[in-house]
């Protein structure tokens, strides 16, 4: 039975300002699997629903930064693949910094135990721009 996994984002101060429900087969996960979900997810509901604004992690190319999230210069499919990659990249360049309950993850293959309570938040630290 999947276990599910409520993510957040928020800004340095604390703010949240995006929330993301994901399923994991597994009762633990690497960060690098954490991040393969959520990127995954965030752009199969884009490319599903097609929305006027791409709310996810980083940034697709040919896109540029409003209030609402990202604004694609042209209507089109974004590559979730692209969009991982980078987002791994932004990671170890500290992009942004992912908190797993009360602590910050170091690296790509730490693993945590995912349970429902268990709170996630992304926290980016500048913008970040990807495929």
């Amino acid at each position: 039975m999947p276990t599910t996994l409520t993510i957040h984002d928020e800004t340095t101060s604390g703010k949240r300002t995006n929330s993301l429900t994901l399923d994991f087969l597994t009762e633990r996960i690497t960060v690098r699997e954490l991040i393969r979900g959520r990127i995954y997810e965030e752009v199969q509901d884009y490319n599903l629903k097609a929305p006027e604004y791409f709310q996810g992690l980083v940034e697709p190319a040919e896109a540029e930064k409003v209030l609402n999230g990202y604004k694609l210069k042209r209507r089109r499919k974004i590559d979730w693949e692209e969009q991982y990659q980078k987002a791994l990249e932004a990671f170890q360049r500290n992009g942004f910094f992912i908190l797993i309950g009360d602590r910050q993850a170091e690296s790509l293959d730490e693993e945590f135990e995912v349970k429902v309570e268990t709170e996630v938040s992304f926290v980016k630290l500048m913008p970040l721009v990807g495929g």
